[in-house]
């Protein structure tokens, strides 16, 4: 009897620790929520592109925009939840982080105005919050948090330490003209570290993805004299594949063809559109430069004023050559969240031997690509080509666990985007 206590004692131990350990990503639960954008507000049209990273105390909100396709709206909630530097939940308790009770009511919302698909557009303006670091916005039906509908990442940081970072050919010469090496460098003179060799931690991102996110740990130099820490790393560890410039597709019409659509078609009660047919792009092709959005979208509309209310959803498929396909394709971007949703995945349909997906998106500019899934994630090389001269937006976060800390502080934050050339 005593042996049987002791397991289920145990077993609800792991079971409790393997709770606590949930991994929080940024994820969209069901079908009928669309166009979910987490943001930096600055007041201007762009600011729908900026990653979701706020200053504490800082002047500018972070917003969420999300839409129901539906006819009436429904009620829901938002949670914020503070997080470690690996996006489990940290040992805060939520009135150490917030001064608000931790439940608010996702009240500000419009219909759409004369849209075949009808929508309810939501927004919400994330609370303060008084501890810098990660959180987690959930949002969820009703007071009922097991009916989760979509949760997203965003960060808090205050630059309490110097910090610069630039882009610099890699140390591996074979791979110069394909890959870019970010270096980072750290002054702590503002703030005494207790052993940062093994408190600080470094994060470098690019285009505002977490599934290529580089982990620097190990510096390669620390000035204890000078409060100085280095990250010139020779092994590769901060070096990403540079890639290519982003296809792209207008949806900004639906009366005529935007660039890089094939047909419009507009029905009673939907708007369908055909992306032209993309080709791989050959390894050894040569590198052209023009402006994209670093694989993100922006909601617009020419045909009418309002973009988030009168903006129709389209149903648009997205086309590849099978030609020199070797594995199964998936489609990349902001528009399917990096690969994660259902439809990234690209069917191939033998009469035409192109390999196709159809995705419902609402009325803008979109950026894509096109990879095969790898077991280090997504790989673009072979189908998009990896050039040095590619123009990507990098950012840097510096987290640190203080001594008898319960939490990862982010203490400096950078954005590096060099020889910037977006829309």
């Amino acid at each position: 009897m005593r042996i049987l206590i002791l397991f289920l004692l145990f077993f609800c131990f792991s079971n409790f620790q393997l709770q606590a350990q949930q991994v929080y990503y940024d994820r969209v639960n069901e079908e009928n929520i669309q166009s979910v954008r987490l943001f930096l507000n600055t007041g201007e049209f762009e600011a729908q592109m900026n990653s979701p990273v706020m200053e504490l105390n800082g002047s500018r909100p972070i917003i969420l925009t999300f839409d129901d396709l539906a006819y009436d709206p429904d009620m829901y909630s938002a949670k914020i939840i503070h997080c470690n530097m690996d996006w489990t939940a940290s040992d805060l308790k939520e009135p150490e982080y917030l001064n608000e009770y931790n439940e608010f009511n996702v009240l500000d919302y419009e219909r759409s105005i004369d849209t075949r698909i009808p929508y309810i557009h939501y927004k919400f303006t994330i609370p303060r919050v008084t501890k810098t670091g990660n959180y987690i916005v959930k949002v969820y039906r009703g007071r009922d948090q097991n009916q989760v509908i979509l949760t997203r990442r965003f960060m808090v940081f205050q630059n309490i330490i110097s910090l610069a970072a630039k882009m610099v050919p890699p140390s591996q010469t074979e791979l110069r003209r394909k890959v870019q090496q970010i270096n980072v460098n750290i002054n702590y003179k503002s703030r005494e570290l207790f052993d940062p060799r093994s408190n600080l931690k470094v994060v470098v991102r690019q285009n505002q993805r977490w599934d290529n996110q580089k982990v620097l740990t190990k510096p390669t130099m620390i000035r204890e004299d000078i409060k100085m820490i280095e990250y010139y790393l020779f092994d590769g560890s901060n070096a990403f594949w540079a890639g290519n410039e982003f296809r792209f597709v207008d949806l900004r019409f639906v009366r005529a063809r935007g660039v890089n659509v094939s047909s419009i078609r507009m029905e009673r009660d939907v708007v369908y559109a055909e992306a032209g047919l993309d080709k791989v792009r050959p390894p050894y092709a040569v590198y052209s430069q023009y402006l994209d959005l670093n694989g993100q979208y922006a909601v617009m509309n020419m045909e009418r004023r309002n973009h988030e209310l009168e903006s129709e959803y389209m149903v648009v498929t997205f086309y590849l050559d099978a030609e020199e396909v070797t594995e199964q394709p998936y489609l990349i971007g902001s528009l399917s969240a990096w690969g994660f949703s259902p439809d990234a995945k690209m069917t191939l349909n033998k009469n035409s031997n192109r390999y196709e997906t159809t995705l419902i998106l609402k009325q803008g500019w979109y950026d894509y690509q096109y990879a095969f899934k790898g077991e280090e994630g997504w790989d673009t090389i072979p189908l998009e080509g990896s050039f040095f001269e590619t123009e990507n937006e990098y950012e840097v976060f510096v987290y640190y666990r203080d001594m008898g800390s319960r939490y990862d502080e982010l203490i400096s934050y950078f954005n590096l985007n060099p020889n910037k050339r977006r829309l």
